[in-house]
């Protein structure tokens, strides 16, 4: 009987092999979260259109998106132990069917090993295996207060204590007495993350903890955070590992933070967890709404919410009223659509690369009017476009791939593009990419620096 490294070795072998035999190219990290699932949920099935799910099929693989009613057939024949795992999750034709799932999920694209963005997720939280509790271990609570908060604080440590967990627990100075600026906060985590490293569980001072917050430890993830209304991220419990791609992204936080101190704490961290999921294989994972639950509930409280203070790993002293739950109207439109099913905006890099050149150019490719074309033809001119900036770049120091189907996502990149002084290279659905194409970017000369390749074929 092989010991649990041969298994493992042998799951993560044959989900190359599949991956591999089907035209998917994915990074170590992703082809591990996906080995990580089959080991939990069972060998992965390949989704086709028109076939119906058994009962025993619980990890699904999705590399063509459904179109229509298909979408909605394939949700059904899902349980609640099933398990959907998408590949090319930067693709916009796979939102509606994310639309009805729930995200459980992502790890980022990275260089040219790892240049799509993995998601997966389900119609809820399926039970893990018994042995992934037993094995796992509470992150380290950490949590800082103003002087008004002291009282609070105070439960969370009793809650801590009660439940055996290690914490620390800290008053800070604060400009406020009763609060606290997102700057503020994310320096007291990265300070937590230099004395202690990781993993670490901050957790919101007013918050009380009624179980072990294993989730996190248990999927092994980098970072994890809840997020209201599947796009607004919460900054009162959040999850960081012991891997430097965590550590990164607390950095990032703290460097936005700093930059931009009266902007909502949730929103910086939404940025910071962009920019380095575009950077690196950032394993995220987005914590059950038990993590988030309200301790007190609303006077119409939907069923939802009152299972989740039922089952509630975590409790949140905060306000109940219909403007404090709804979508924050201050939240900009532009922002709240770029992850609304749990993807990465086209107004955002999808992928950055850097060269060995240290160069101060950089270029911005923006892959257009792909909206009519089927996943795997976007994705091989991502993994086309990353392949040539490797085998020349140019000249340029840095490129940022930019996934744009509409007119307003190629307006909204150029303009970012510019104000990073970068150079702009479209190209349309179907363009072969050649091998020199940087090279000979590099030497035209276009007004505004830009430069359209169409589809030849069209």
């Amino acid at each position: 009987m092989p010991n649990s490294l041969e298994h493992t070795d042998d799951t993560e072998a044959r989900i190359e092999r599949l991956l591999r035999s089907n035209g998917i190219r994915l990074g170590r990290p992703q082809q591990r979260r996906l080995a990580w699932l089959a080991r939990r949920f069972g060998a992965p099935v390949l989704w086709q259109d028109g076939v119906r799910l058994t009962a025993s099929d619980r990890l699904v693989i999705v590399i063509d998106p459904p179109k229509g009613t298909a979408a909605e057939l394939l949700r059904r024949s899902l349980h609640s132990e099933s398990v959907i795992a998408i590949p090319f999750g930067e693709h916009p034709a796979f939102d509606f069917l994310k639309s009805k799932l729930t995200d459980f999920g992502t790890i980022g694209a990275s260089g040219i090993d790892c240049p799509h963005e993995l998601w997966w997720g389900g119609v809820g939280w399926p039970a893990l295996k018994p042995d992934d509790a037993k094995g796992a271990k509470a992150p380290r609570i950490v949590s800082c207060y103003s002087p008004g908060l002291a009282s609070h604080a105070a439960r969370l440590g009793r809650s801590a204590a009660t439940l055996g967990l290690d914490f620390d627990i800290r008053p800070i100075d604060t400009i406020f007495d009763d609060r606290m600026f997102g700057f503020e906060k994310a320096d007291f985590v990265v300070r937590m993350w230099d004395q202690h490293g990781g993993p670490l569980l901050f957790v919101e001072a007013d918050a009380v903890l009624r179980k072990p917050p294993l989730l996190p430890r248990q999927v092994g993830c980098d970072f994890a955070a809840h997020r209201w209304n599947r796009w607004e991220m919460s900054a009162r419990a959040v999850y960081f590992g012991n891997s430097n791609a965590a550590g990164t992204l607390a950095r990032a936080w703290q460097e936005l933070a700093a930059s931009y101190p009266s902007v909502w704490d949730g929103y910086l961290l939404d940025q910071a967890w962009s920019l380095t999921s575009s950077q690196m294989p950032l394993d995220t994972l987005w914590l059950p709404r038990s993590y988030h639950a309200l301790y007190h509930a609303p006077y119409e409280a939907s069923a939802r919410d009152a299972d989740a203070r039922r089952h509630a790993t975590i409790l949140h002293h905060l306000p109940t009223n219909t403007v404090n739950l709804g979508p924050d109207p201050n939240y900009a439109d532009i922002a709240r659509r770029a992850r609304r099913v749990g993807r990465t905006g086209a107004r955002e890099t999808l992928l950055v690369l850097n060269s060995p050149l240290a160069s101060a150019h950089g270029v911005t490719v923006i892959l257009r009017d792909f909206e009519a074309s089927d996943a795997r033809a976007t994705a091989a001119r991502i993994e086309a476009v990353a392949d040539a900036f490797t085998a020349d770049c140019g000249g340029f120091g840095r490129l940022e791939l930019s996934l744009c189907p509409w007119k307003e996502d190629v307006h909204a990149a150029r303009e970012a593009a510019r104000n990073a002084n970068n150079r702009v290279l479209e190209i349309a659905p179907r363009q072969e990419v050649s091998g020199d194409l940087f090279r000979t970017f590099a030497q035209s000369h276009t007004e505004g620096g830009v430069v359209a390749i169409t589809d030849r074929r069209g």
